[in-house]
């Protein structure tokens, strides 16, 4: 193990021991937001330390192996040559796995998600994929045993959506769906196409950590709030009253809107809550910029513009350009089982950080 690597290792397991002096004083049990702050921050080290006494721990067989070898005793000299080769397999296994554990954490990870999907090129084909993406995700989700929330729905008369938005709520969500952002192609024949054609269409997917009040401060003069009739699919009308809520943060031009409820005050929130997370994400769009865009290119951007995957049903093929990965699983992935392909990129996103890129 490198020494700067194990000089953070020690650090980490002394501030592990006064974290948990601190969280047996009175002091900051009756502090709420200090509490709720050093144990996020303990949840973080305790694997580290964990792995950490675990390598130690191994180092000292390690060494006592190496000495056994020596033993004048044939059988216990062997004993020790092939209990040594296992213990520097395991011991591999564990420094790689607190290469991991050490590399920058996204912030951002924990938190919850608000999504867009939007069909974009193709027509009405686009809208249908839009609706597939939009149950594939929901699928995903629900095999997670996560949490969702419609917020915004435009239907498309053909089937699918011009435009749905929805927030998925569960453990770590933002961490297995952050690399979702950008571009989807699909190409198939649609069911309208007579002469039996392939056609080529996209659907944009923009995925955002939802912001808390904490994250965004908003100045409630900034904003325009306009009311209007809740639309139905099809454009029907289905309120009779202005329930539906759009607003305007009017320094950055950032809309939201909402009319999944039948309160005018729940649309209201939940409006306010989707602009907090679109003003956010950019914020968080901007820093991106500043620090680079080097490792950006590797994984991506997350612009709407940029193609990142494919989906072509003839071959029953799913690429994902970014990385090279393609799986020929297309059947399944439709339905919800993404696991493959983002393993596959949160892998990739934590090799290219240790080899520093």
């Amino acid at each position: 193990m490198e020494e700067n690597m194990y000089q953070r290792l020690v650090i980490a397991e002394k501030r592990l021991r006064e974290i948990d002096e601190e969280l047996e004083s009175v002091e900051v049990v009756k502090n709420i937001s200090k509490f709720k702050e050093i144990s996020k921050e303990r949840a973080v080290l305790d694997p580290q330390v964990t792995a950490f006494l675990l390598y130690k721990k191994n180092e000292n067989n390690i060494k006592e192996a190496k000495e056994m070898i020596h033993d004048p005793d044939p059988d216990i000299s062997e004993m020790a040559r092939e209990e040594l080769k296992r213990l520097e397999v395991e011991q591999e296994k564990i420094i790689e796995n607190l290469r991991e554990m050490l590399l920058p954490r996204d912030p951002n990870d924990d938190k919850n998600i608000i999504v867009e999907i939007r069909g974009a090129v193709g027509g009405d084909e686009a809208n249908i994929f839009a609706g597939d993406l939009f149950r594939m995700y929901t699928r995903y989700a629900e095999a997670q045993g996560w949490k969702i929330q419609i917020l915004e729905e435009n239907y498309s008369e053909s089937g699918g959506f011009a435009l749905v938005s929805f927030k998925i709520s569960g453990n770590r969500v933002y961490s297995k769906l952050k690399f979702e952002s950008g571009a989807h192609r699909v190409q198939r024949v649609p069911t309208t196409e007579a002469s039996g054609r392939i056609h080529t269409s996209t659907a944009t997917v923009l995925v955002m950590p939802e912001a808390e009040e904490i994250d965004v401060q908003i100045n409630p003069n900034d904003l325009q709030v306009d009311t209007y009739r809740s639309q139905g699919a099809g454009g029907q009308n289905v309120n009779k009253t202005e329930s539906a809520v759009r607003i305007t943060h009017l320094p950055t031009g950032i809309i939201a809107a909402c009319q999944t409820e039948k309160s005018q005050l729940q649309n209201r929130e939940i409006a306010m809550q989707m602009l907090r997370t679109k003003i956010y994400a950019s914020m968080l769009e901007e820093q991106q910029e500043k620090i680079g865009s080097e490792r950006r290119l590797k994984i991506g951007t997350g612009e709407r513009s940029e193609k990142i995957r494919t989906y072509n049903y003839p071959q029953n093929r799913v690429t994902d350009h970014r990385i090279s990965f393609t799986i020929q699983k297309l059947d399944r992935v439709i339905e919800g089982e993404l696991d493959e392909i983002i393993e596959a990129l949160i892998h990739y996103d934590q090799s290219s950080k240790i080899a520093g890129e």
